[in-house]
């Protein structure tokens, strides 16, 4: 292992900071265990649809770089780059068969992430809210708690296990099941900001909110079944961009990245 908690021999610039320092690295993170909530469309790259081999090696960096702070860590993920179920349903597929569909295009997702973490060193396992065994441990907490304490990733798939759940509210299920300290939600957006930035130029980007002002100013976070379970059980969530190299690490080691909700006041940035 490297200084910074990599293989010997491996190449983590996309992991470290912009100039090349280890300033990252040599950071107290904020948290010891946190949960990472991941799109399905972050497996998709820039081709937009279905697995992009690239992004999830990406990916599989930046959860790598978290661990090298020593920081537990756990991975939901979203199936959006193969089917929605909502969109299904709306498609004229009964809405329990499809986000039955949408629970298994997440276990691809999962596979070919464990996949990619395991040829970089990470022992890891995949727990999924159905049962198949053949490729997938059953979630069971107490042994995704062992895991997490043994230094493993561990990636929940197939969402809560029920139709009409987002995986945005299995990621705040988990969480609260596994006594994560944070959500970690990786977005194409730097931040949670009082209007689209995509459409209006003076949009401001919060730097922190509480829960109660997010809810309050209707700002999208996450789902509100999710957006309440972590409010109810005091769960953080960061709202980042994925797409900047290293800002996962960057996020858990306490730097001025995205937008935290579950702070004690709202701080807008005029920046």
């Amino acid at each position: 292992m490297d200084e910074a908690g990599l293989p010997v021999g491996s190449s983590p610039a996309a992991c470290l900071p912009e100039n090349g320092s280890t300033a990252v690295a040599d950071s107290e993170p904020r948290w010891r265990r946190v949960l990472l909530k991941l799109s399905g469309e972050a497996f998709a790259g820039n081709q937009g649809f279905g697995i992009d081999i690239p992004a999830i090696h990406q990916i599989a960096w930046e959860v790598r770089a978290v661990q090298g702070l020593g920081v537990e860590v756990a991975v939901v993920v979203g199936g959006g780059n193969i089917i929605r179920g909502g969109m299904a349903s709306q498609a004229g597929i009964d809405r329990t068969a499809a986000d039955h569909m949408g629970m298994l295009a997440t276990v691809i997702n999962c596979l070919a992430l464990q996949d990619a973490l395991e040829k970089l060193g990470s022992e890891t396992r995949t727990q999924t809210g159905i049962t198949m065994t053949a490729m997938a441990e059953p979630f069971i907490r107490r042994r995704a708690i062992r895991h997490l304490e043994k230094g493993r990733v561990v990636i929940f798939g197939a969402g809560t296990g029920n139709p009409y759940f987002t995986t945005d509210t299995a990621a705040a299920l988990r969480a609260t099941e596994i006594r994560a300290q944070a959500i970690l939600k990786a977005t194409n957006i730097d931040g949670i900001y009082d209007k689209d930035p995509r459409l209006h130029a003076d949009a401001k980007r919060f730097t922190s909110l509480s829960h109660e002002d997010a809810f309050r100013l209707r700002l999208k976070v996450m789902d509100l079944t999710a957006f309440s379970l972590s409010m109810e059980n005091g769960i953080p969530i960061v709202v980042f961009d994925l797409s900047q190299p290293g800002n996962v690490r960057r996020v858990v080691a306490g730097e001025g990245i995205g937008t935290v909700v579950g702070g004690d006041k709202e701080v807008p940035n005029a920046g």
